[in-house]
């Protein structure tokens, strides 16, 4: 029987394996002297994924995926940010401020695009090419599942503002085209979120704060319930024709863009960690 391509290779017995429900994220064998070996999903993705061809600056590598990923995700929360600002939208105008939301949910989507396919290269056939390794089905790994689901979401963001820059559209087209993407897309982000917080956590609580995958994954879950809240009260009212709630979807959609920035940049650092994993599939 072939290995499944996500996990390690080692002929040690596992002394703890770690995850949730069918998803293992974590193996740690019995040490061959004094060295154990520890096989972790997140660590392996990140790490081992692109470990010949990426730079190990970590503040300037545009060379390297995983820096894109981190830079891109991070331009999108910047201008998300920037349009849930009411000063902005007063200064610019609704146009320009839609049109801020649409270039930012272009970068999520590019970000996340690089993200899945950090997640798909992480667990395929080294012999795959062409579309295999694009549209790969990789349901045994949580990263996969993770980075597939937000990309959906990004791209439900994406229908979302394009629609919101359409003018004079009725109450009942706002609902249809731009809030109920909206909120399939949060739903994504929450759904994505959760489960790569349970990547790292090894199950749904831990306490890692001098983990800095702990600190992303614990960010961008919080800026996902915030995009959460933003979506529910940004529902147009066919009564008064105004939304639920002005100042809660622009501190919904504010938090949720700082929650993201804040996440990104991290991903630089921890791009240029340390591998701790020597559990890698190519043993």
């Amino acid at each position: 029987m072939t290995p499944h391509p996500s996990r390690p290779v080692d002929r040690r017995s596992p002394t703890a394996t770690l995850g949730l429900g069918p998803f293992v994220t974590r193996i740690e064998y019995e040490a061959e002297g004094d060295i154990a070996s520890i096989w972790d999903s997140r660590r392996h993705r990140k790490h081992l994924a692109g470990r010949a061809t990426e730079s190990s600056a970590t503040w300037w590598a545009p060379l390297a995926r995983g820096w894109w990923i981190g830079v891109l995700f991070a331009i999108g929360s910047v201008l998300f940010g920037l349009g849930a600002l009411p000063g902005y939208l007063d200064a610019v105008g609704g146009s320009a401020d839609g049109a801020t939301f649409f270039v930012g949910s272009i970068f999520f989507t590019v970000a996340a695009f690089l993200q899945y396919r950090e997640s798909v290269d992480a667990g395929t056939d080294r012999l795959a090419r062409g579309w295999s390794r694009v549209f790969a089905y990789r349901p045994g790994q949580i990263g996969w599942w993770a980075c597939g689901i937000q990309l959906l979401g990004t791209l439900f963001f994406n229908l979302s503002t394009a629609h919101a820059l359409s003018q004079n559209l009725t109450t009942s087209e706002i609902n249809h085209h731009v809030w109920r993407p909206d909120v399939y897309g949060s739903i994504c982000f929450l759904i994505a979120s959760g489960l790569a917080w349970a990547d790292v956590s090894h199950g749904w609580l831990s306490w890692s704060p001098g983990e800095l995958s702990w600190w992303i994954t614990m960010l961008n879950l919080v800026g996902s319930i915030g995009f959460g809240v933003s979506a529910v009260t940004s529902h147009v009212m066919a009564s008064t024709g105004e939304l639920r709630s002005v100042a809660l979807t622009n501190l919904g959609t504010f938090v949720g863009a700082l929650c993201f920035l804040a996440g990104a940049i991290l991903l630089l650092p921890e791009r240029t960690e340390p591998a701790a994993s020597t559990g890698h599939p190519d043993r």
